[in-house]
């Protein structure tokens, strides 16, 4: 990471279910004013670590510390800048849901005004806040739930699968509102296992599998690795043939199909001689063509790779 301020870092945090280990020295850096994409399977300690956090759960070893103090020391005085939704909203399902955002707007004592303001942002219409919550959709509690977090306007918002349950558009409204919301200074920890969600929102994303980070920088190093990756795509009439031929410029190929094969990039001087070697051999050319992994690719090599260690 770089030498951006922190609002929140994790040192060497821990946790473990009676003698089973849960996570593994997580070290979490979130910039101030960043959108931080907390990615991993379903089962790879998200939602724990986001528990971790908020202090809900006592770690076996490590610190959290939130704008610069020790969330173990201060934790009223630092959570009441946080705002949170993790895995269901708690709601209560015989009232509206505008009576659940004004039940706790009083027990905050937060100005009435409140109250409209974050239904309005999260796209609850009035006819809606006034049906019970027991009637709500998934997609409607979780703007709910989501209405709730933002009560108290926080400095950071901790979103555990903010769009689960949410219609296509109800999608691209979240990704819509969180960026209004970083616009205007807050900081967003958004977990999630959908990377192609998290691309278009993140500005640092954070990789955790089997209770291991296994990768943490911004949106464009975990683009760079991408590339690092990228390979070429050749198609012509037997990839044999042409592997034979051209034993030094296809030693790292791969055979994927009879004419077709998959060499590491390197540079676009690699595709000219390889083009040119080709001609000369008389092999023909159907294709050839650089080909990035894909975001979702990439994610799942970090996973893999780490799973495999």
């Amino acid at each position: 990471m770089t030498t951006t301020a922190l609002l929140l870092e994790t040192q060497g945090l821990s946790f473990r279910f009676g003698k089973r280990p849960i996570l593994h020295d997580i070290n979490l850096q979130v910039p101030v004013g960043s959108i931080y994409g907390f990615l991993g399977p379903n089962g790879a300690g998200k939602s724990t670590t986001m528990r971790l956090l908020l202090g809900l759960l006592r770690p076996a070893a490590g610190t959290v510390q939130l704008f610069g103090h020790d969330l173990a020391r201060h934790r009223v005085a630092l959570l009441s800048r946080v705002g949170a939704l993790i895995e269901n909203p708690s709601l209560y399902d015989h009232l509206t849901g505008y009576e659940n955002i004004e039940a706790t707007r009083k027990l905050r004592g937060l100005p009435a005004s409140r109250t409209a303001e974050v239904l309005e942002l999260v796209g609850l219409s009035p006819d809606s806040a006034r049906r019970p919550a027991k009637e709500y959709s998934l997609g409607m509690r979780q703007r709910l739930g989501l209405a709730l977090a933002l009560l108290p306007n926080p400095d950071l918002l901790m979103l555990d699968e903010p769009t689960n349950g949410l219609d296509p558009n109800g999608i691209m409204e979240m990704r819509e509102l969180l960026r209004r919301l970083q616009s205007q200074g807050k900081t967003i920890l958004l977990s999630s296992h959908l990377i192609s969600e998290i691309e278009k929102v993140a500005t640092h994303v954070g990789v955790i599998q089997l209770g291991k980070l296994v990768f943490q920088g911004s949106l464009p190093d975990l683009q760079r690795l991408q590339s690092g990756r990228a390979q070429l795509v050749l198609e012509t009439e037997s990839a044999d043939t042409c592997r034979n031929l051209l034993p030094q410029l296809l030693s790292e190929a791969t055979v994927t199909g009879l004419g077709t094969l998959r060499i590491p990039f390197h540079s676009r001087e690699q595709v000219a001689a390889l083009a040119e070697a080709l001609v000369a051999a008389g092999q023909p050319i159907y294709g050839l063509r650089p080909e990035q992994p894909s975001l979702e690719d990439t994610f799942l090599h970090l996973t893999e790779t780490n799973a495999a260690i």
